[in-house]
């Protein structure tokens, strides 16, 4: 099958990558987003995604718009058999998926129709899910609503941040994608359509969900801080108003106290419900470190308050 392939993001390579490798699926072209300014010199810079296919010496194409008459000319020029898009970032018009004889099909990271939009991940962990997984759907008009060919679960473990449940999920994406191509090219598939009284739609994730909020229960807020990891982070308020990251935290239940009040001497924290022992921050301007690490040049002392 001749297939052209559009992604942007890390979690779109380990897909590209398996397609390279089949020897029932060739890839003529692959469509990553434009450079955008990065660093704080806000130099253009490649998507991951266009950077790996650059390194592999496939044709790379960045439209500002994949729908444009331009794109849609070149797009047609590849002759492609299916559309494979992950990550990408771009709507993508009926015009474009009319193009292959197979239509499109896209990776999303979660259970559909349970976590349509962005933050996928984030959010099966801030809502406390043991279970997640990757469904293989056809593009529809309507963003993560199409028909699902494949999906198959992923337990989340007890410790998994967003990163790396991410990379766990980026790799299983990619088998199971390789299963719904074979499905395509043997004529095998079965196309499900998604049940819209389950749905559940998730936003972007913002800066300001970090902010950590020590009236909520222990439980949640340690979830939040595994999902919010690597971005944006958790950060709460030392009693001196420095700002510090939190990166990982243990529940203890039977701890309480008035939430954000320090309960010992070794960041121990009440919530709304339980406490979170602190097990690895970092403070303004420094690397991330055990909390004993930082106590040692920086006491916090029991009865103090964090904001």
């Amino acid at each position: 099958m001749r297939i052209v392939f559009m992604g942007s993001a890390e979690l779109a390579i380990p897909s590209l990558e398996a397609i390279m490798d089949s020897e029932s699926a060739e890839v003529v072209g692959v469509v990553a987003q434009p450079d955008r300014p990065a660093g704080r010199k806000r130099q253009p810079t490649a998507c991951p995604l266009k950077a790996f296919a650059d390194g592999q010496g496939l044709n790379v194409m960045t439209p500002e718009k994949v729908g444009a008459p331009e794109s849609v000319e070149a797009l047609a020029a590849l002759k492609p058999d299916l559309f494979v898009v992950v990550a990408y970032g771009q709507y993508i018009p009926l015009r474009v998926i009319a193009l292959a004889s197979s239509e499109a099909i896209n990776v999303h990271p979660s259970l559909l129709p349970k976590y349509r939009g962005s933050a996928p991940i984030q959010w099966a962990i801030a809502n406390g899910d043991s279970v997640t997984g990757v469904s293989i759907i056809y593009l529809a008009q309507k963003m993560d609503a199409g028909d699902i060919l494949r999906q198959e679960t992923q337990p989340i473990g007890e410790d998994d941040t967003s990163g790396a449940l991410h990379d766990k999920l980026a790799v299983f994406g990619a088998d199971l994608l390789l299963k719904a191509i074979n499905d395509i090219h043997n004529g095998t598939v079965s196309r499900v359509a998604q049940d819209e009284s389950q749905v559940v739609e998730v936003r972007k994730l913002a800066k300001e969900d970090g902010e950590i909020d020590w009236a909520l229960p222990a439980k949640t807020i340690r979830n939040r801080i595994r999902a919010f990891d690597p971005w944006p982070g958790n950060t709460c308020r030392l009693p001196d108003g420095e700002l510090l990251k939190v990166w990982a935290a243990k529940v203890e239940a039977a701890a309480s106290g008035s939430p954000g009040e320090v309960l010992d001497d070794h960041l121990l924290v009440a919530t709304g419900d339980g406490a979170l022992r602190l097990t690895e921050i970092q403070p303004a301007g420094k690397k991330r470190m055990p909390t004993g690490s930082f106590l040692n040049g920086h006491p916090v002392a029991k009865g103090e308050v964090l904001g």
